[in-house]
């Protein structure tokens, strides 16, 4: 028998992360006069996050043992003619999953992150940013509007350009978080283009309406065009996805992102920023299924990701670019699997990529410090 899950339970999921944050980076950095030490300001993130986990571990039982559902608006924001903006949750199998894998590899990072970066002046901060990153991740996939997951996915896109460009200092991060920033920009027009377009013909943010409208979608064609409306939209949506989990030809920013921590290069090559676009295409399939010019364009791109990316990773140095190299061809197999309507194994891949990506990347960590910050595997015998 079916149940509904808690209000309560969903925002203090979202919120535990958010309040570390906040807490760290006013009260443990220069801006806040470091009014906090970084015993007390790693201690209030990973209690943050590890509550986030906790909770969302029990989420995903409920969801899985008792088919638990939520799908209802926590607070209503504006209302724009007919147009409602709201703040809501809508959490699934697809959902719980993703709560339970952004959460728990946070945490390990997090946990990773007090040795890795205990010489570093930026501590304190470092841990606001991660914890940051952690909740805007949250947010997206939690979302049961367009609105909310566009919120989402602008939020890691920031805090992404914080974290690549975490030593500034340094010309190549600065570069590196830069272009990351540029490319998103692009992948970030199209998907704010489809989202423009489905408010335009179906009136509505909200995930159920939208999905109820699809049949109307894939009637008309674009005014003065004979392209299909929801081949527009879907491919417009994808574009986005594109630039967040780095499909060939927006791949460039991926491999410069490891200029930042290696702590983050696991955050979000593993669970956060490269899986939103996997994730958002499989949020939206009653769309893409109607298209299947669409899903066309997705197997391309995804097969041209995966054994293009693979070729380069051979040739390959750095130890971190190998590893980022491999998360972009992986990331292919999964966009694959999206292509090809295969939803439930694009989702699998995505969870065991992100531990064991994880581990790969934290592990590769251990070895630069082994070898005295030195990244390159023809001095590591």
């Amino acid at each position: 028998m079916s149940q509904t899950l808690s209000a309560s339970t969903l925002l203090a999921v979202a919120l535990a992360p958010l309040v570390g944050a906040i807490v760290a980076g006013v009260f443990g950095t220069a801006f806040g006069g470091n009014r906090i030490g970084r015993r007390v300001s790693h201690s209030l993130t990973i209690a943050g996050v590890a509550l986030s986990f906790v909770l969302s571990a029990s989420v995903l039982w409920d969801v899985v043992m008792h088919g638990a559902r939520f799908n209802e608006t926590i607070y209503h924001w504006m209302q724009v003619g007919g147009l409602k903006m709201e703040v809501g949750f809508m959490v699934d199998g697809l959902t719980a999953m993703m709560m339970c894998v952004v959460t728990f590899v946070s945490l390990m990072v997090h946990l990773y992150t007090i040795g890795y970066m205990h010489d570093d002046a930026g501590y304190n901060r470092f841990f606001a940013y991660i914890s940051l990153f952690t909740f805007s991740m949250l947010m997206l996939v939690m979302s049961n509007n367009l609105l909310q997951l566009f919120f989402g996915w602008e939020a890691v896109g920031l805090v992404s350009y914080l974290l690549i460009g975490f030593w500034f200092n340094k010309p190549t991060a600065i570069f590196a978080n830069m272009k990351a920033f540029l490319v998103n920009r692009v992948g970030d027009f199209g998907f704010i283009l489809g989202i423009g377009l489905i408010v335009a013909y179906a009136g509505t943010l909200n995930y159920t309406e939208v999905f109820a409208l699809s049949g109307e979608l894939a009637k008309p064609t674009l005014p003065g065009t004979d392209w299909m409306l929801i081949t527009v939209i879907c491919i417009c949506l994808f574009i986005g996805a594109m630039g967040k989990s780095a499909q060939v030809p927006l791949h460039v920013w991926l491999p410069d992102s490891m200029e930042g921590p290696t702590p983050i290069s696991a955050l979000i090559h593993a669970a956060t920023m490269v899986t939103a676009g996997i994730f958002m295409v499989a949020r939206m399939s009653p769309l893409f299924e109607l298209s299947d010019t669409a899903l066309s364009f997705v197997l391309v791109i995804g097969a041209t990701t995966a054994l293009f990316m693979g070729f380069l990773g051979i040739v390959q140095n750095d130890i971190k670019r190998v590893v980022a190299y491999s998360t972009l061809s992986q990331l292919g197999y999964m966009t694959v699997a999206l292509g090809v309507s295969a939803y439930s194994a694009a989702v699998f891949h995505l969870m065991t990529h992100a531990f064991f990506k994880a581990l790969l990347f934290l592990g590769a960590g251990s070895v630069i410090i082994g070898m005295h910050h030195d990244q390159d595997m023809r001095n590591m015998g």
